[in-house]
């Protein structure tokens, strides 16, 4: 099932059903991770921090208060105007970040200074220039990995199996984050092992098939 032409009320409902919102997830992610990133990004400059590691734990965290509590702050979310769930986001994500900091804060006593740690760490990188010759390299690398996938993964896990490797290796989320997602029904251990089993599996292929170029035909 596909969520592509859902209004954002219907895309967030979906998104906090327990069951069979895996996709509702994937078409969250592609619709609103964008502004989720950018906006921990510019709260977290307020507090001095512009390091991209720290960016990404507090998307990450985004997602994680999101599913809390049986996805409770999305079976609040009112869908009562164009852009609702924009200002929405806006509001949790800005949330996420400010108590963060104010933890840090707390816990320094009201020391005024963020962690030294915090303080030093690198500036996010300026995006690449655009490379359409290497894009369509990695769409195809992409479209062959899954190809292979789809013929070696038992049937009885392939779809589950198939999300979390793509929520982890095309989106970026944590296996925390994934396992905490409704319809997974693992835990971070177990999506770790799931992760690390198909990763070596595509490695092997990878390498075998390589191999084969250097094989003397018989």
């Amino acid at each position: 099932m596909t969520y592509s032409l859902d209004s954002p009320g219907e895309l967030i409902s979906a998104c906090a059903q327990s069951t069979g919102a895996t996709a509702a997830w994937e078409e969250f992610i592609r619709r609103y991770n964008r502004q989720i990133v950018m906006v921990a990004f510019r709260t977290a400059q307020i507090w001095g921090v512009n390091s991209s590691e720290v960016v990404d734990d507090l998307v990450q965290e985004t997602y994680l208060r999101l599913c809390a509590d049986q996805c409770r702050l999305l079976r609040e979310f009112e869908d009562s105007h164009a852009g609702s769930i924009f200002g929405y986001l806006k509001v949790i994500t800005a949330s996420v970040v400010h108590d963060r900091f104010k933890s840090i804060h707390t816990i320094k006593r009201g020391g005024g200074r963020l962690e030294e740690g915090l303080e030093v760490l690198e500036t996010v990188p300026m995006k690449e220039t655009f490379d359409p010759a290497k894009a369509l390299e990695r769409e195809i690398l992409l479209h062959q990995i899954d190809a292979f996938l789809q013929t070696h993964v038992p049937e009885s896990t392939k779809e589950r199996d198939l999300n979390i490797f793509w929520l982890y290796y095309r989106q970026g989320l944590t296996a925390q984050a994934i396992a905490s997602l409704p319809d997974i029904d693992l835990t971070a251990k177990g999506v770790e092992s799931t992760i690390l089993r198909l990763t070596r599996l595509v490695r092997n292929e990878m390498i075998e098939s390589n191999l084969a170029q250097f094989r003397p035909s018989t």
